[in-house]
């Protein structure tokens, strides 16, 4: 992959990721990281190891493997890099999914605490904040949502607020019954899920906006990707996302570019996202 004319290599602590624009780029860099990794008595993991093709063309690369000295790369479809779901599709869909098994299973861990008499409403809800909400939400700030990917994570919400708060009596029947949707939100006083997203969303654009024009986030921000874009309805990219939040607030028709370079100026469409209004 090219952005203005480099390659990329992200590294974080012992994690590695070459990135190139055809299997022989990030092969070389390989070999040469493992040579170098030998000078000091360390190894390349071949297990932990993969390669991925990120590209529409299902029939781009059709080596299943790639092997450099005595060790053997497997090609995958997808994998975790830093906790998070990378796919050979660039789609954060699974990545998502992932995201929502996770909080699940950590609302089950919970359970037993959230459903008990003894703790107050308010308790309840903050034990969700803090405990549930982190885990579901990791990495956000790099999420490019579709309307159908925030009604999930909406209906996640719902659900856990619904166990969480238990039910009510019906005034004319007498009957228990679950919460709807709009007493949830008015028992739920904080923003809800998809309106905390597009904050961190917001927050996240005006920190690389404003980094130095060297830095490889930056360089992704403004980079164009070499190559045609294919036929169809163009996907929704992130930095799209950034523009409709803009434009509900009433400020798509500025440069927000230059406008994070103010940092007074940015907090103001910021907080205007908090009073958005989700359906």
């Amino acid at each position: 992959m090219k952005l203005n004319g480099t390659h990329q290599l992200l590294a974080y602590a012992d994690d590695v990721n070459i990135l190139g624009g055809s299997i022989h780029t990030p092969k070389e860099n390989a070999e040469a990281l493992v040579a170098a990794t030998r000078e000091i008595r360390m190894e390349v993991s071949a297990d932990k190891t993969k390669y991925m093709v990120m590209s529409r063309d299902q029939n781009a690369g059709q080596i299943h493997s790639v092997r450099i000295d005595n060790s053997t790369f497997e090609r995958v479809e997808e994998f975790k890099y830093l906790r998070t779901t990378l796919t050979n599709q660039n789609s954060f869909v699974e990545e998502i999914k992932s995201r929502l098994r996770s909080g699940n299973a950590c609302y089950h861990s919970v359970q037993n605490i959230l459903s008990s008499r003894l703790l107050s409403k308010n308790i309840k809800v903050k034990i969700y904040r803090t405990i549930i909400l982190p885990v579901v939400l990791y990495g956000c700030e790099t999420w490019s949502l579709t309307l159908q990917e925030e009604r999930k994570l909406k209906v996640f919400e719902n659900m856990v607020l619904r166990k969480t708060l238990g039910p009510r009596r019906d005034e004319v029947t007498g009957e228990w019954r679950r919460l709807h949707n709009k007493e949830l939100n008015d028992l739920y006083c904080s923003p809800n899920i998809v309106l905390v997203i597009k904050l961190r969303r917001m927050r996240w654009a005006g920190h690389v906006a404003r980094t130095c024009e060297e830095r490889g986030v930056y360089r992704v921000l403004v980079g164009k990707p070499e190559g045609r874009i294919p036929l169809g309805r163009p996907r929704r990219r992130w930095v799209d996302n950034i523009s409709m939040d803009l434009q509900e607030v009433g400020c798509g028709y500025m440069d927000w570019i230059g406008l994070v370079q103010d940092r007074d100026s940015w907090r103001t469409p910021v907080s205007a996202v908090m009073n958005l209004r989700v359906p």
